[in-house]
């Protein structure tokens, strides 16, 4: 992995990148994570029918407020083994990239997709 976020990474085959399962996901449920060490929400995300409800903790309380996440679509990584962090079970990797403070902005769909799309 590279030492900062400006460095590109080294050149990997495609089946690796596809190896990583990235999916969209509708926030149901966003509460504040208080036994976080850093501050974060717990989220309940919505994956469709096949995955399922999946939890996450995410660190982006900076730029977002739990009433405003939920309805909201999201990306993540479904296929990394669960962390637990705190007492809660995180199940997914809800994806972001640093702004220039580096607080997390969320990345996500520019338009609605069905839950459970994969990316490509």
């Amino acid at each position: 992995m590279a030492d900062d976020t400006q460095t590109p990474s080294p050149e990997i085959a495609y089946d690796t990148f596809a190896a990583v399962d990235i999916r969209v996901g509708t926030i149901v449920e966003a509460d504040i994570f208080p036994q976080a060490r850093k501050p974060a929400y717990r989220l309940l995300i919505d994956f469709g029918e096949t995955i399922g409800l999946k939890k996450s903790s995410a660190q982006i309380t900076v730029h977002y407020a739990p009433q405003d996440l939920v309805g909201r679509q999201v990306m993540a990584v479904v296929n990394f083994p669960p962390r637990q962090i705190g007492p809660m079970r995180s199940e997914v990797l809800t994806l972001g990239a640093p702004d220039p403070a580096g607080a997390v902005v969320l990345i996500a769909p520019d338009h609605p997709v069905p839950n459970g799309a994969r990316m490509f």
